[in-house]
């Protein structure tokens, strides 16, 4: 299940996503996020579910893969639901189990707030999904080149988070590796008391931050021998080019956070 993990994984494709300049992508991304919150109503809600479909298959994704890749992010969904379902009060009361009551506002508040992740979580696994780590980088760093002003070190930075989405589906497949052959030793995660089952994860934990470690070193050695010396000298092999189309998609997202801002009002 952990190699199946999307976020941070990058599908090489021909889409018309796939093409876009990633600082388009990225400016994207952030409005849609920023637009996620104007959402209150249930026509907002149901704009952005079409949206997030229609992006699928521009992208020439499955949606059914997305969401197989997605499953664990469904326990903080889960969770999220039902902590406004439990404590979130207002409305006509539908349960009173004299403990805990639950209301319409509840239920409400809860799905549109777990909506509200869902969406977040996909549109930043679509990024991600449709550009490679080294678009994202120099993307960032572009974006962020004014904050060299304030000698803010912009490229450090961009390269940490590329190197960081980069290695979350590694440390992904590496666990799951770590958990078959514990597996295959014997040792048992799901059954007992809740200490028993904490002290069962030490055996994966251990192996998983030596490999982290290894792996942290050797790219360090790898830029080492290549000369990499941050940006001071640094040529780009992939020039980013910006172009109508990119114009385009920006001007159809702010079109869209103009009409979820109408149906706020």
């Amino acid at each position: 299940m952990l190699s199946k993990m999307l976020l941070g994984r990058y599908i090489p494709g021909s889409s018309i996503i796939h093409q876009l300049d990633p600082r388009a992508k990225i400016l994207a991304v952030v409005l849609f996020m920023a637009i996620v919150f104007f959402a209150n109503h249930w026509t907002g809600y149901t704009l952005l579910i079409v949206f997030i479909t229609v992006l699928t298959k521009t992208a020439d994704l499955s949606i059914r893969f997305l969401f197989n890749g997605l499953k664990l992010i469904l326990i903080l969904l889960l969770f999220t639901f039902f902590m406004h379902l439990f404590f979130t009060k207002g409305g006509t009361v539908l349960v009173d189990a004299g403990l805990f009551t639950i209301e319409s506002e509840g239920i409400v508040r809860g799905i549109y707030i777990t909506i509200r992740l869902a969406m977040l979580v996909l549109i930043t696994t679509i990024l991600t999904l449709t550009t490679s780590p080294l678009q994202l980088t120099d993307a960032i760093e572009r974006i962020a080149k004014p904050l060299k002003v304030f000698r803010v070190p912009v490229h450090e930075i961009a390269l940490m988070m590329s190197i960081s989405l980069r290695f979350i589906p590694t440390l992904m497949d590496e666990t799951e590796k770590i958990i078959k052959a514990q597996s295959a030793r014997g040792s048992t995660f799901m059954t007992g008391s809740l200490m028993s089952r904490l002290q069962a994860l030490t055996p994966i934990f251990i192996p998983l931050f030596i490999s982290s470690f290894k792996r942290a070193e050797e790219m360090a050695i790898a830029m080492e021998v290549r000369g990499y010396q941050g940006e001071e000298g640094r040529t780009h092999y992939r020039v980013l080019n910006w172009q109508w189309k990119d114009t385009f998609a920006l001007i159809l997202m702010i079109i869209f956070v103009i009409i979820l801002w109408m149906i706020r009002q």
